[in-house]
């Protein structure tokens, strides 16, 4: 029995992310909540022919505290999508308060929950959901998890392209770490499960690493100020919820990147600091999930020097983005 909650579930990520759980036959409850439109979603949803049972809550009458009542996977795509010319830092501005007073609900009512943090920007908001469950007494680094699933989703799609087989795109496995924003996002393509074509290099290859890391300028550019990338997220939120879902069920060696706080896995945390060169709190890498969240931060193995490069220059934005997000949380009364 396992009770999913998305909140944000009225939006251009929330509606086909609802969807695909709804699909799913191993979440057998699933609460919506946003501040519109949440009980006309619910109760489309809950005519689909799966197991799940759907109920959709505003916020009157503590709409997020019913939704959240028994919560064991909480994903979190509420916000406001990014426009033409619009900045991350612009982004924060608007979604940082709505991601704390959500994290607030999730800190009082269900904080065992595993947190999927998919509000952008992620490398930002994932310390904010942190330094609010800090704030409450309940901070459990094993339990939140910024979402960086699309970034490993388009790198395996791209790589497909360029092997010249979408077919295998589902079978492509790219390692992708660092952060979830531009330069912060590091593609491991040396370890590529399907090696791209001999010669495949220089500007080829730095060409298919940029593509990687702005994919979501790509889409805002393409939906020309009628969102960013909407579908595409659900997708891949919907990915590493079911493989929160599947750890949570006792399934063993569950490997996925995911934006984490260190402390996750002291050990293996120490050892990211060293490879990576810095006192980072929070980083992308390889995580072993198990039924209590995080089991092991894995290293990044053996990279390129290009690579390494590329780590390098995703540190200081790493550092800014982080800070960020705590000094917010510092200035509130929540």
């Amino acid at each position: 029995m396992v009770k999913a909650v998305v909140l944000g579930a009225a939006g251009g990520i929330g509606q086909p992310l609802s969807l695909l759980l709804k699909c799913n036959p191993l979440i057998t409850e699933l609460s919506l909540y946003d501040i519109v439109n949440t009980p006309g979603v619910a109760a489309d949803l809950s005519h689909i022919a799966t197991p799940a049972k759907v109920t959709g809550f505003l916020p009157p009458d503590e709409g997020l505290t019913k939704a959240l009542t028994g919560a064991q996977v909480v994903i979190i795509p509420a916000g406001v999508p990014r426009k033409p010319g619009m900045t991350r830092d612009d982004l924060f501005k608007i979604n940082a308060g709505i991601v704390e007073g959500l994290a607030t609900g999730i800190a009082t009512t269900a904080p065992k929950a595993f947190v999927l943090v998919i509000s952008n920007p992620v490398n930002s908001t994932v310390p904010i959901v942190a330094e609010v469950f800090k704030k409450h007494n309940v901070f459990d680094p094993k339990r939140i998890f910024g979402v960086t699933t699309l970034d490993v989703v388009r790198a395996s799609t791209f790589v497909a392209e360029i092997v010249g087989d979408l077919s295998k795109a589902p079978d492509v496995v790219v390692p992708v770490v660092g952060g979830h924003s531009g330069v912060t996002i590091v593609p491991l393509i040396s370890q590529s499960s399907h090696p791209l074509p001999s010669g495949f290099s220089g500007e080829k290859l730095d060409a298919l690493v940029n593509r990687i890391q702005f994919g979501g300028d790509e889409v805002v550019k393409a939906k020309d100020g009628a969102g960013s990338a909407t579908l595409s997220m659900a997708y891949a939120g919907a990915e590493f919820a079911i493989k929160v879902v599947n750890a949570l069920n006792g399934q063993k060696g569950i490997v996925a990147p995911s934006f984490v706080h260190l402390t996750a896995d002291p050990a293996g945390g120490e050892a990211l600091k060293k490879e990576i060169g810095a006192d980072l709190e929070y980083f992308s890498a390889p995580v072993e999930l198990g039924p209590d969240g995080v089991v092991k931060i894995n290293s990044l193995g053996k990279i390129t020097d290009a690579e390494k490069k590329l780590v390098d220059a995703a540190v200081p934005d790493l550092t800014k983005n982080i800070q960020t997000g705590i000094a917010f949380t510092k200035k509130s009364n929540l």
